[in-house]
């Protein structure tokens, strides 16, 4: 009896803190639209992170590239406009250089690690790269000002291009997050947003790869799990106005080719139908 309460202890304890994990759905499940998370790619330079900040969270899920220092996608629940305020510092995963290492994200001067950074991003690589730090779970859309906190973290950001990010991407996610909570929230829907980068041929500081596009797509759950409304949008890694999809289908077809997949899934395929778009504000 005192083994059980022991190890119940040690558990409830260890889900309270972030870390790279082996088991999305498990560890974070939360994130993802019934519980299971977007195509995962098998190679070991993968990584999975249950992202918190002073050891309170998971606030968000991210799926990260060692090998090109940026992550492939974060996953996160959007639950209305909070007027967040943006940190101005920005935080490293540990973990990703040493296993031993807190399980919670870190400033770089908190962290002494010889080889730090050899698994991902560093503060020095944006440096007159030319690039924007850029979100792809964002303040905008976060949950509460401590989740908008914990956005900022390199294993959360990708090189973008500085106009792109800061006119066409934002205004994207402004309006996206306005038109969900008008036509989501209302109906007490549950809803879930993936945003992700496809790796580029070209690096910042020749270690951090330069995404050639950014996509995020939303999911309106109904209490029957299935997405009623949904859509999707990509643009490319320049000063272009992103293109929406006519539906997430759409948007992953795209997808399985530019990561020369089979396939690429961003919702629990068992979600689909109607999938209706929210009506664009004028």
């Amino acid at each position: 009896m005192l083994l059980l309460l022991h190890v119940l202890i040690v558990s409830l304890l260890s889900s309270g803190s972030a870390r790279v994990v082996q088991n999305f759905e498990s560890e974070c499940g939360q994130f993802f639209a019934n519980g299971k998370p977007p195509t995962q790619f098998l190679d070991p330079k993968y990584r999975k992170i249950c992202q918190t900040l002073n050891n309170n969270g998971p606030y968000y899920a991210t799926f990260y590239d060692t090998n090109n220092k940026i992550p492939v996608y974060s996953a996160f629940k959007f639950e209305g406009l909070k007027d967040c305020e943006r940190l101005d510092k920005w935080y490293i995963e540990p973990q990703l250089d040493d296993n031993n290492a807190s399980p919670d994200m870190k400033l770089e001067k908190d962290v002494k690690k010889q080889g730090l950074g050899d698994y991902q991003a560093l503060n020095k690589d944006y440096i007159k790269s030319g690039h924007d730090r850029g979100h792809l779970a964002p303040v905008y859309q976060a949950q509460s000002q401590s989740c908008a906190d914990a956005t900022f973290t390199l294993t959360n950001a990708a090189p973008q291009n500085s106009s792109f990010n800061r006119g066409q991407w934002r205004v994207l996610e402004e309006q996206m997050a306005k038109n969900l909570s008008d036509q989501c929230l209302p109906k007490n829907y549950t809803v879930y947003i993936v945003t992700g980068v496809v790796p580029g041929n070209n690096t910042i500081n020749n270690r951090v790869n330069v995404p050639s596009h950014f996509w995020t797509a939303y999911c309106c759950l109904d209490n029957n799990n299935k997405c009623q409304i949904s859509g999707g949008f990509i643009g490319v890694n320049e000063n272009i106005t992103p293109e929406e999809k006519p539906t997430v289908m759409n948007l992953e077809i795209e997808l399985a080719k530019l990561y020369k997949v089979a396939s690429f899934e961003l919702f629990d395929s068992s979600t689909e139908p109607p999938a209706k778009k929210p009506k664009t504000q004028k």
